[in-house]
């Protein structure tokens, strides 16, 4: 009798089994995969990846790093292998394409490819859009509170004001911050003069004594509190300053702006690819695109989400009408010799912060 009824409960748990992998119900969907998502944190509203999860089945396993460099020792190291999708910064996909570490992409599998803003495209890291789709895209803003200085800002050489003493705080990119003395010296964010690099070492350690803050996490809330009164920020870190205290004001710098992208890229050996292809195509959705881009607070690559996105973050859709490319410069790699000498420029400048 045992036998017979163990023989029965096997029977009704294989027919289970099988109605379960027939349905839309969450057996079923185990049976799509996973897709290992290797990006830095807070970069998807988390209800956002959980409509992608319960839309496919696909579990997503979200893996951070910290700095793009991270990224790019661990992909060398896993030889385009163990990651399926990569968010990244423009300067380091370009490393990445160079070494075969990313796969050509197939446009054919992404439904919603149109809806990219061509103005993203075409760009020094991947000229001929084969390996990457943009997220995001920002430039290094200077935002202040005029009620906390007692100086107009209207450009990187008015952060050397001794005004702003001990009331700065600048992101921890340190070629962005070595980039403005650059700028204010007129020179490029990416020479490889080294007397020029010298030249605006100097005058980088001459803006020490107004420097209260070098982090890169949530730079905005030190401005917002009034911790400090000026700050060089992330677009996304600007967004949320202004959207939280319409009093503060936004600056583009009159020297010129650095422009970054953000791109999404397959590695070479994806293990899920597929799921891949599908998570990007669900991003570029005009809808889900409106809502990472309200999520992110970075400048908006997705044309066809506009139209979705709430009035109070239309101003920060992408860059005033009246400041034209051409006024921007993106921050490329440089020569290992120049990019040595930056990073002892940086070391000495964080020393003489107290940082």
């Amino acid at each position: 009798m045992k036998k017979i009824l163990a023989v029965l409960l096997a029977v009704l748990m294989c027919a289970g089994l099988l109605a379960g992998c027939g349905d839309n119900g969450e057996s079923g969907k185990e049976d799509n995969g996973v897709l290992n998502l290797y990006t830095w944190a807070g970069m998807f509203d988390p209800e956002i990846l959980a409509g992608f999860e319960e839309e496919t089945g696909i579990k997503i396993n979200y893996v951070n790093f910290d700095y793009d460099e991270t990224m790019l020792a661990k992909l060398q190291a896993a030889k385009g292998g163990e990651y399926d999708l990569v968010i990244a910064d423009d300067y380091i996909i370009e490393t990445v394409i160079a070494e075969g570490l990313a796969q050509k992409l197939d446009t054919s599998k992404l439904s919603n490819y149109d809806n990219i803003n061509p103005l993203y495209q075409g760009q020094f890291f991947d000229p001929n859009d084969e390996y990457t789709v943009p997220y995001g895209a920002g430039v290094q803003t200077i935002a202040y509170n005029p009620d906390g200085v007692d100086v107009e800002i209207t450009g990187y050489e008015d952060l050397w004001n001794e005004a702003l003493k001990d009331n700065l705080a600048v992101i921890g990119n340190y070629r962005v911050i070595i980039g403005m003395a650059l700028k204010v010296l007129g020179y490029s964010y990416n020479t490889e003069n080294m007397d020029e690099l010298d030249e605006a070492a100097e005058l980088l350690y001459d803006l020490a004594d107004n420097i209260r803050l070098i982090k890169d996490d949530n730079v905005q809330d030190d401005l917002i509190s009034g911790e400090v009164s000026a700050a060089v920020m992330y677009t996304s870190q600007v967004t949320m300053a202004k959207l939280t205290d319409p009093n503060i004001e936004i600056v583009y710098p009159t020297e010129g702006i650095g422009l970054g992208i953000m791109g999404m890229f397959i590695p070479s050996q994806a293990p899920n690819a597929e799921n891949a292809y599908k998570f990007i195509d669900y991003i570029l959705d005009a809808e889900v695109g409106a809502k990472c881009f309200e999520y992110l607070g970075y400048y908006c690559t997705n044309k066809a989400a506009e139209e979705y996105i709430a009035d109070e973050y239309k101003e920060f859709l992408t860059l005033p009408e009246d400041i034209k490319q051409e006024d921007t410069e993106m921050i490329e790699n440089i020569s290992a010799e120049a990019a040595e000498k930056q990073s002892e420029i940086w070391t000495e400048f964080k020393t003489r912060c107290g940082q």
